[in-house]
């Protein structure tokens, strides 16, 4: 076994890896929106008491995606070795249609994986966002 913390994506907020491989298999913690350096969230405006005031989740989702392509780069695989994606929404139906359209631009056609989904309405999540998904991906014989 043998864990990563990617250098690009935004740094855990708990005490965990970014991902961890196990056999040929590379699980990744939950991966959201925000950025490395302070935690900035794209597609979140917060209100003056720190709520949260509106939500971009397109922009949310192309920075979770951007990520979750950070870690898998950093830990030696690639987009097109995801085999299963699990998807969390605080908003299903303000945000599901908009997310499935996102998500359709990165996992379908053309050469690109069609991994396995389950999406599932959350009440929260740890910081101010409105989407987190967890990614497996298989690295074959890769040391």
């Amino acid at each position: 076994m043998s864990s990563f913390l990617s250098s690009r994506a935004p740094e855990p907020v708990g005490p965990y890896p970014h991902a961890r491989r196990v056999g040929p298999l590379l699980f990744l913690s939950g991966v959201g929106p925000r950025r490395r350096g302070g935690g900035s969230i794209p597609g979140v405006t917060l209100a003056a008491d720190g709520s949260v005031a509106a939500v971009d989740i397109e922009a949310q989702c192309r920075s979770c995606f951007e990520n979750i392509r950070c870690i898998l780069e950093d830990a030696g695989a690639s987009w097109n070795d995801i085999v299963d994606v699990t998807s969390y929404l605080v908003n299903m139906k303000r945000d599901f249609a908009t997310y499935n359209r996102v998500y359709a631009e990165w996992f379908a056609g053309d050469g690109k994986p069609n991994p396995t989904r389950t999406t599932v309405e959350i009440g929260a999540l740890p910081t101010p966002i409105a989407v987190e998904l967890k990614v497996i991906a298989y690295l074959g014989d890769r040391g």
